[in-house]
């Protein structure tokens, strides 16, 4: 038989998988549970108040700021590429 988790490993868990921007894979693997043990938890915590609103609040602006970054990262290769482009043109 596995390791008895304590409720409060169990909810500090599910709420990394739900707020942490890692996929539920990552997080079960730094954490040293199955995949389908985690999804387990989140299932069976997904009515309590696991996750505050002000944690999944700031969950979602991480989010949009990870793919802002992502973008604006983008956009200067882009630029950086059309600088080395146009400074090799001959006048």
């Amino acid at each position: 038989m596995g390791l008895k988790r304590t409720d409060e490993f169990r909810a500090d868990a599910v709420r990394l998988a739900l707020t942490s921007g890692l996929t539920r894979k990552q997080v079960a693997s730094d954490l040293g549970v199955g995949l389908s043990t985690l999804n387990k938890w989140v299932t069976a915590h997904r009515d309590t108040e696991v996750v505050s609103d002000k944690d999944l609040d700031l969950a979602r602006e991480n989010e949009r700021l990870r793919r802002e970054n992502r973008i604006l990262k983008e956009e200067r290769d882009i630029l950086k590429k059309a600088t080395v482009f146009f400074a090799s043109q001959k006048p």
